[in-house]
């Protein structure tokens, strides 16, 4: 019954997920900060790059649960699951900013959940310590694709920066809690791969 139990969960995780149904605990770093009058070709442009980060939220979300599903350390399996739900903040946060920017999240975004829930379970099977090294890997690409919009946000566009400043920051030490806890560093070959995975998937969901 348990097992049944936590797969309803996990089902139910993941259409609240994909459906924009989840509200944040935390309030939107964007909230004290006034909307710019974007002109219609930076409005588009911010909305691409929150797209994409709404996206990687969606992925995080499944990647979290996949590993939090096979996790044998409970210690490890309640991480992952506080890591998830400080992401679901992010989630809500990029959701509301593309409504203000007159966007929808990517078409995408199931076939991304499916993907990176399987690569979770597949990588949690292989191990806590490998399990908490590619969160530690997966934070580190993270963080530098939000750098890179940092730089290519609109500069008056306050509200998005504010709500991926606070992003880099969360990840920042999602990935530094996952290596204290035991993490193994991943090999600069496997981290180029997720660099080529994760530049496709930015790519796309950047348009679409």
């Amino acid at each position: 019954m348990a097992l049944i139990d936590n797969i309803i969960g996990q089902v139910d995780g993941a259409l609240r997920t994909l459906a924009g149904l989840d509200s944040a605990k935390r309030t939107s770093p964007a909230a004290a900060s006034a909307d710019a009058q974007l002109g219609e070709t930076e409005r588009t442009h911010a909305a691409g790059l929150m797209r994409v980060n709404h996206a990687g939220e969606v992925c995080a979300q499944a990647l979290y649960e996949g590993q939090a599903l096979v996790a044998r350390d409970e210690k490890t399996r309640e991480a992952l699951l506080t890591a998830a739900r400080e992401e679901t903040d992010h989630l809500v946060w990029c959701n509301e900013r593309l409504q203000e920017l007159d966007s929808e999240p990517s078409l995408l975004n199931p076939l991304f959940y499916a993907a990176s829930y399987l690569m979770g379970a597949a990588t949690g099977l292989m191990g806590d310590k490998v399990s908490l090294g590619f969160v530690e890997a997966t934070e580190d690409q993270v963080c530098k694709h939000l750098e890179d919009h940092l730089k290519a946000l609109p500069a008056d566009d306050i509200r998005s920066r504010r709500i991926v400043e606070q992003m880099h920051a969360d990840e920042a030490r999602h990935g530094a809690q996952a290596m204290a806890a035991g993490g193994v560093e991943f090999p600069a070959p496997i981290k180029g791969l997720m660099t080529l995975v994760s530049r496709v998937m930015t790519e796309t969901t950047y348009r679409f």
